[in-house]
């Protein structure tokens, strides 16, 4: 056997990679996550670190500067990240669903203009819904039109991660010619061309993550950035967009959650009530609503790594990934309601404490973003249901009045 078949074949030692990425965490990350929350800054700190030692390119093959691992390893690195600190996690997960887009649909030269410099800490995000199609952003009002050989593009987007920090956007638009919302397609927009606004991100939770607004005004994209081909827009959004973004997303949500349950835990037992000599871990109330929570968490464990193996399972066989796309909807709804359940218990026994500023306090906002963020957990509901009694999930846009 070649020494790059024996390569290919080989399982990478997760145990290893979750123990690399947790001192990272533990050394950087966490300890900046406080000052991110406050001051709402964005975690770029963070994510040169991550560049610097190859996460930020976990997906990419080795031949454009990436790491090369897989699906496991990225849910890995997302719920650790996530533990220590959502908004960069978040910010993360964007990024590598962005540049694993690139990877699958990209041409040769995209590939080395974009995908390279990622180890230099280049960062990249989506840059995808527009405020009258809400939650619904595989839907675009907005066209690009054409000036020779160049496309401009004029959107205002209405929730982008990264929204002014990244340094290029895969964005999302009807192109000439496209006959119904939902025929779009997307380019690489270089984050510093002229015309790209940025607004305000002032949030309730995950304040770092910067996913405001965005307006593009004028920009001009040269062809050779346009992503893919006419027409494949619903390809890209259904096996490149969706499940990198849904499988990391949901490990985010995993790795908050287990934060939450981890501090309320060292809290509980080192917190004593001298009046009655007793810890607050002695409480049997306590401890059932932090086992409930340890179960909760617990489920969400295998069904991570099943689906990330699912994943790379399809991608070596050249299956679209879309085939995963309701069982991975279902796993970001548990597990963003696992986090928000996680944080809410926290906060509960720890009483006042954890009304303060502090971690308590921070999870319990962080985690209410994962209910809404897209797929909303009511739309996500909306599709599993549909699916169940037989009825068509309306996704894409088939013309009529």
């Amino acid at each position: 056997m070649s020494v790059e078949l024996e390569k290919a074949n080989a399982v990478p030692d997760y145990e290893s990679l979750r123990a690399e990425v947790r001192r990272i965490v533990d050394e950087v990350i966490r300890p900046n996550a406080e000052t991110t929350d406050r001051e709402g800054r964005f975690p770029r700190e963070n994510l040169q670190v991550l560049a610097e030692t190859g996460w930020n390119g976990v997906l990419i093959p080795e031949r454009y500067g990436g790491r090369g691992l897989d699906h496991v390893a990225f849910a890995i690195a997302a719920e650790e990240v996530g533990r220590g600190c959502p908004s960069t996690s978040l910010v993360y997960v964007m990024h590598v669903g962005a540049v694993q887009t690139i990877a699958l649909y990209g041409n040769e030269d995209q590939k080395e203009r974009w995908l390279r410099p990622v180890s230099a800490g280049s960062i990249g995000t989506y840059s995808t819904s527009e405020k009258a199609s809400g939650g619904h952003w595989w839907f675009n009002f907005s066209e690009a039109s054409r000036d020779g050989e160049d496309y401009i593009l004029n959107a205002e987007k209405s929730f982008t991660t990264s929204s002014g920090q990244a340094d290029f956007y895969v964005f999302q638009t009807r192109t000439p010619g496209a006959q119904t919302p939902t025929d779009v397609s997307f380019f690489i927009v270089d984050g510093g061309l002229p015309g790209i606004k940025p607004g305000v991100w002032d949030a309730l939770g995950v304040r770092g993550n910067h996913s405001g607004p965005i307006t593009y005004e004028g920009v001009r994209v040269e062809a050779r950035d346009k992503l893919g081909t006419d027409g494949q827009g619903r390809e890209i959004l259904e096996s490149g967009v969706s499940p990198v973004y849904l499988i990391g997303l949901g490990s985010t949500w995993l790795g908050a959650a287990q934060a939450a349950l981890e501090a309320a835990v060292d809290y509980v037992k080192g917190t004593i009530h001298r009046d009655f000599n007793k810890r607050l871990s002695d409480y049997q109330i306590i401890r059932q609503q932090l086992a409930e929570v340890k179960v909760l968490i617990e489920s969400l464990k295998p069904w991570q790594v099943s689906l990330a193996k699912q994943l790379d399972e399809l991608q070596a066989a050249g299956r679209p990934q879309v085939e995963l796309l309701l069982p991975l909807v279902e796993f970001k709804i548990h597990a963003a309601e696992v986090a928000a359940k996680a944080a809410k218990a926290a906060l509960d026994v720890t009483g006042g404490y954890g009304y303060k500023k502090g971690i308590f306090e921070r999870l319990f906002r962080d985690t209410r973003a994962g209910v809404v963020m897209g797929p909303s957990n009511n739309i996500a509901r909306e599709w599993i249901g549909k699916a169940l009694v037989g009825l068509p999930l309306e996704l894409w846009y088939e013309g009529g009045d």
